[in-house]
C-alpha cells in the first residue's frame, strides 16, 4: 500500500468509525455530513473526496463490518454453508463453541458495532443479514432435522431473542464476565442438556 492509499484507508476508517459512534447515539436521518465531519476530524471536503452521499459511506461500513466479522471465524466456519447437504447432523448445531467463541470475541470488540445493529437493524441491514442467513443455512438445517418451515420460524426467533438477550446483557455489564462464561450461559439457555 502506497502513502496515499494509506492516507485514504486511514480517512476512510475515521469515518466509519465516527458513523457507528453517531448511529450509537441517533437515527441515521439525523445524522449530518458536517456533524459526522466534525465526529471524524475530517473536512467536507475530504468526505466528498471519498463519498458522494451519507449512504456510499454508509455502505462502505457496513462491507467493512462484514469482513471483520467473518475474520473472527477461521476458514472452515466460513465455507460451512458449502458442506450443509453433505455433513453429519451433529455437524449442523451451530450452537457450538466453535461457533460462539469468535462471534462474542467479536462483540466484546466491537460492542458499539453491535448496540447499533440492534438498534438500527434497519440501516445496518440487520434484516437483510438475517434474510440471507435464514435462506441459505437456517431452513436448510431445519429441513434436514425434518422441522416444518413455520416451526423453524419460531424457532430461530426464540434462539436469536435469546441470545441477542444474553449479549445486550452483558454489554450492559461492560463484557467483565469471562467469554467462556456467557458462552455457557448460552449454551446451558438454549442446548440444556450441554454440560
Amino acid at each position: 500500500m502506497n502513502k496515499n492509499e494509506s492516507k485514504y484507508f486511514n480517512t476512510a476508517l475515521l469515518m466509519n468509525q465516527a458513523l457507528i459512534e453517531l448511529l450509537n447515539k441517533k437515527d441515521y436521518e439525523f445524522i449530518t455530513v458536517k456533524e459526522l465531519c466534525e465526529k471524524a476530524g475530517v473536512n467536507r471536503s475530504t468526505f466528498y473526496l471519498h463519498y458522494s452521499t451519507m449512504d456510499d459511506l454508509l455502505e462502505e461500513s457496513l462491507e467493512n463490518i462484514n469482513k471483520k466479522f467473518v475474520a473472527y471465524f477461521d476458514e472452515n466456519s466460513t465455507k460451512f454453508i458449502d458442506k450443509l447437504s453433505s455433513c453429519s447432523n451433529d455437524e449442523l448445531i451451530l450452537i457450538t463453541p466453535k461457533y460462539l467463541r469468535p462471534y462474542l470475541n467479536f462483540i466484546k470488540e466491537n460492542k458499539v458495532i453491535h448496540l447499533v445493529a440492534v438498534k438500527h437493524g434497519y440501516v445496518m441491514n440487520s434484516f437483510k443479514q438475517f434474510n440471507t442467513l435464514n435462506k441459505n443455512i437456517f431452513k436448510p438445517i431445519f429441513k434436514r432435522f425434518n422441522i416444518a418451515e413455520k416451526d423453524g420460524e419460531y424457532m430461530i426467533a426464540y434462539y436469536l431473542n435469546g441470545i441477542t438477550a444474553i449479549i445486550n446483557e452483558w454489554i450492559k455489564n461492560n463484557c467483565t464476565d469471562e467469554i467462556e462464561y456467557i458462552e455457557k450461559m448460552i449454551l446451558k439457555c438454549v442446548r440444556p442438556s450441554f454440560n
